[in-house]
């Protein structure tokens, strides 16, 4: 080999890692626009080579560099966004031209984007770099704390928390309530390990949950999930939003400052306040992050004002509306649950708790907003997952150590302690309850007064301002998360009709559609105006979206998926697994009739791309299955015994039908499928004559035509081609490799040859040797024959498109059409082993060819007539 020139560098501007010499070619201006900067060492990309003094500098010990690029990953994998354009890779040719020594050239050519389909690109330095245009702005990005953690943690300290978690504990008492905290931890945790695992499988763009769970599962599973998670998140906005409203009716109250009633109260202030959030919204992610974190600070501050509250002795006023501070007897007596009301059930006050343990995936849900998704969502949400945990078992086991359940907040009520008449806990403490206790119409306690966290706090607007706080922040993270989800989901079109709401705005993408369509449905769940009948309902479709999340990772695993492999440690397919039980059982004993509804919704979401099958490839997990199905009961056919029963319902009408282009001799392919459809075999073989490196292009080029044809066209076969240098050992090749273990074919198929009379002998001598060859490797041979012919080549070839030429075109065909009340003849001369009556009757057995008649006509000597008819 030639030695090419070898340009030697100085020290300086190389340094040695390993076997990897990085070094600094370019200048600082040069080096700033390179698709990989100069610091982390410059090399030779085809498709994006650097240049030094009129050429590329990247010549090493065998006449090419040796030095590989740092990959890209649009190389490896389909997984761009939307909208985003490719880039190009070098062709076959580029990177053969490699290893040819020119001195004038010592790189490998720039590719060409054509050739290589790939699309011409110009990074985004490239175009900053270019004069008189603008710098692009850079998009916001967050890291794990602000961007997943402190998100996560708002969106779980939500309305629950302050209203609804002191009435839990009063009607389950401590004991319970914890259970009921750390089941919904259970399988909240359980999914942010497995979201974890999703967001270390790959490279996470915008998109959200739906995006993880999509290119790493597949669209089947992704699109279901990704629209009832959009939903419940809309619905979830709803939520907080009428727990805000309800504390701003209960404050109006006290004060006798009603606007027109207490139902429609909170109608008009969520309605309101939803509007003033979504403006927030539309502002942009920077306002809203920074809103975000005014609310965690509120909301910290509130905490701490509540936990002083509790060991501030209390005042006549607190003691008349139960609260006693730490107090034994309280506790026991709360430990134990004291079941009250319609939802006075452990699944009922489940089902109304759970909604605030599912902000889980609020900062999944901006993944695309994150400056390192695969470290920020493990890392923040699992954080966030435990303190909250830790927040809401301590709130539940001080309040119901310092308030009784019963109370009814009049001063007048304080009594001598021992007084008789007097029956509760609170008499002990100088108070007397029993009143309005027995006739169940306290206002204050655990059990009646929903504000008990403002009651025992030291200032209480500060737990007001918390509640304002987990609220609003809740209801903007989920008024943020489901349109972000949603516009990803919109823009792969999936699901028809929703495309419109894919489009994004401004230099982030911002789907304002979305925010619109979400804004609807929260105000069409606002007007429900009741926050008990609103919490099971999200309760029920986040709790299947997570069933769903945790059986995809589950599924990917047992399958092997290729595209499933995730990085996070801590991921297990059996705690999946379990998870995904848990959601299940927990949906249907909260309310069955629901969960049969949602999984119905999901089925149908789930059945509709599976059948629709839309054009997208993202390593489905469905795929893998069913490629892992496939291969088992193919191995698994080697170790059954062959019987003549199952011979003949398969194995006998496995056809190799020489087909040339399927869409060139159509009546083959019909009359072959006709009595192989959904019973056997059906290989459709083409034999391209000719030199490889001359038919192989072809080959590549129009096989994929030839499977769509034959999909378009209904035919279940499968389309294999083979580059010979001529016919005969084509068809030798087909006959001896097609097919997989015991399935393969053992019937050929070809068509009758018409021109025999003026064919050349070459010619005649390889079709009747092709007959030969079959029974020589024990094939059974089927002619066609049709007075008209079989290839219609010459009309196809009207095309000069060969793509179009093969998937489009569809020629009619006399098999095509019902056959009526003919006859099918059979001429029996010898015994073949029954394939001669076989076929016959496997065509009758279609609707087209049920109505004929088969007559068998039978040779031999006139004497033997009976016997060979009873035969």
């Amino acid at each position: 080999m030639a030695e090419l020139p070898v340009l030697e560098l100085p020290a300086a501007l190389s340094r040695c890692s390993g076997r990897f010499t990085i070094s600094t070619l370019l200048g600082a201006e040069e080096g700033s626009r390179g698709p990989y900067a100069a610091a982390e060492g410059a090399s030779c990309d085809s498709a994006h080579p650097t240049h030094l003094s009129g050429s590329t500098l990247c010549t090493r010990t065998f006449g090419y560099n040796t030095v590989d690029v740092v990959p890209a990953y649009e190389h490896y994998a389909n997984s761009k966004g939307v909208g985003d354009a490719g880039k190009g890779r070098p062709s076959l040719a580029d990177l053969h031209s490699i290893l040819k020594p020119d001195p004038g050239r010592l790189c490998a050519p720039v590719s060409d984007p054509q050739r290589s389909n790939g699309l011409p690109e110009a990074g985004p330095e490239e175009v900053a770099g270019e004069p008189g245009r603008a710098p692009a702005p850079e998009p916001v990005r967050f890291g794990w704390v602000k961007g997943v953690m402190i998100r996560c943690m708002l969106n779980i300290w939500g309305v629950i928390l302050y209203l609804r978690l002191p009435w839990i504990t009063a009607q389950a008492g401590i004991a319970l309530t914890w259970l009921i905290i750390l089941m919904s931890v259970t399988v909240t945790t359980i999914t942010g390990l497995s979201i974890s695992a999703i967001s270390t499988n790959g490279k996470v763009k915008s998109g959200g949950t739906y995006f993880l769970i999509s290119r790493s599962l597949g669209p089947e599973l992704g699109g279901s999930i990704g629209l009832i998670f959009a939903f419940a998140n809309a619905v979830a906005v709803a939520m907080h939003t009428v727990g805000f409203a309800e504390t701003v009716r209960d404050l109006l109250q006290e004060h006798n400052s009603l606007i027109v009633d207490p139902t429609n109260d909170i109608r008009i202030i969520g309605v309101v306040t939803v509007t003033v959030l979504l403006g927030i919204s539309l502002a942009g992610m920077e306002w809203e992050a920074k809103a975000q974190i005014l609310f965690f600070l509120v909301i910290l501050v509130s905490f701490i004002n509540y936990l002083v509250g509790t060991v501030i002795p209390a005042t006549a006023e607190k003691q008349a509306k139960g609260f006693f501070s730490y107090r034994a007897d309280i506790f026991a007596q709360n430990f134990v649950p004291s079941w009250r009301g319609p939802e006075g059930s452990f699944f009922g006050l489940f089902s109304i708790f759970f909604p605030s343990a599912t902000g889980i995936l609020a900062g999944a849900n901006i993944s695309g907003d994150l400056k390192d998704p695969a470290v920020a969502i493990p890392k923040g949400t699992l954080m966030a997952i435990f303190w909250t945990t830790v927040s809401y078992l301590v709130l539940s086991a001080t309040i119901g150590a310092c308030v009784v359940r019963d109370a009814s907040g009049s001063l007048n009520d304080s009594v001598a302690v021992g007084s008789p008449g007097c029956e509760g806990l609170a008499c002990s403490f100088g108070w007397n309850f029993t009143a309005c206790a027995q006739r169940q119409s306290c206002r204050y306690g655990l059990s009646n007064y929903y504000q008990s966290m403002s009651m025992v706090s030291g200032f209480g607007p500060l737990i007001t301002a918390g509640i304002f706080g987990a609220t609003l922040s809740s209801a903007l993270a989920c008024l943020v998360s489901a349109p972000k989800v949603f516009q990803c989901l919109c823009r792969d079109q999936l699901y028809p009709l929703i495309g419109f709401f894919g489009k994004g705005y401004g230099r982030n993408n911002e789907p304002i559609r979305g925010y619109m369509l979400t804004y609807i449905i929260a105000v069409g769940f606002i007007l429900i105006a009741e926050l008990n009948a609103i919490a099971p309902i999200i309760s029920n479709f986040f709790l299947c979206s997570y069933a769903l999340i945790n059986f995809s990772c589950f599924h990917a695993s047992i399958t092997n998926s290729p595209g499933w492999r995730p990085s996070f440690r801590y991921y297990s397919k059996w705690a999946a697994l379990f998870g995904a039980t848990v959601s299940v059982v927990i949906m249907f004993l909260l309310t069955w009739w629901a969960a049969l509804i949602a999984f119905g919704i999901v089925i149908f979401l789930l059945g509709y791309v599976l059948y629709k099958k839309p054009d997208v490839n993202w390593g489905s997990s469905m795929q893998a299955s069913s490629y892992n199905m496939a291969l088992n009961y193919s191995v698994g056919l080697s170790e059954v015994d062959e019987h003549i029963k199952n011979y003949r319902q398969g194995r006998l009408s496995a056809c190799l039908v020489l087909t040339g282009p399927p869409n060139f001799r159509p009546a083959l392919v019909d009359f072959v499928g006709t009595f192989t459809k959904n019973l056997s075999l059906m290989l459709c073989g083409n034999v391209l004559i000719g030199p490889r490196k001359q038919k192989m292009p072809e080959s590549q080029l129009t096989a994929d035509g030839h499977t769509k044809w034959l999909m378009k066209r209904k035919i279940k076969a499968f389309y294999t081609d083979v580059v010979a240098e001529d016919l005969r050992s084509g068809v030798q090749m087909l006959i001896q490799a097609a097919g997989l273990g015991k399935m393969r074919p053992n019937i050929l198929a070809l068509g009758y040859k018409r021109n025999w009379r003026t064919a050349s002998p070459q010619s005649l001598e390889d079709y009747v040797g092709i007959l030969h060859d079959a029974f020589d490797f024990k094939y059974g041979v089927c002619l066609l024959r049709m007075k008209e012919g079989l290839n219609v080549s010459r009309v196809m070839q009207a095309h000069a498109d060969p793509a179009t030429l093969a998937s489009e075109q569809q020629a009619s065909t006399v098999f095509q059409s019902e056959q009526g009340k003919k006859t099918i003849d059979i001429y029996w001369l010898f015994d073949d082993g029954g394939l001669t009556l076989l076929i016959p009757y496997l065509l009758g057995r279609k609707k087209r060819w049920q109505k004929c008649k088969i007559r068998v006509f039978v040779g031999g000597q006139i004497n033997r007539m009976d016997e060979e008819r009873k035969a």
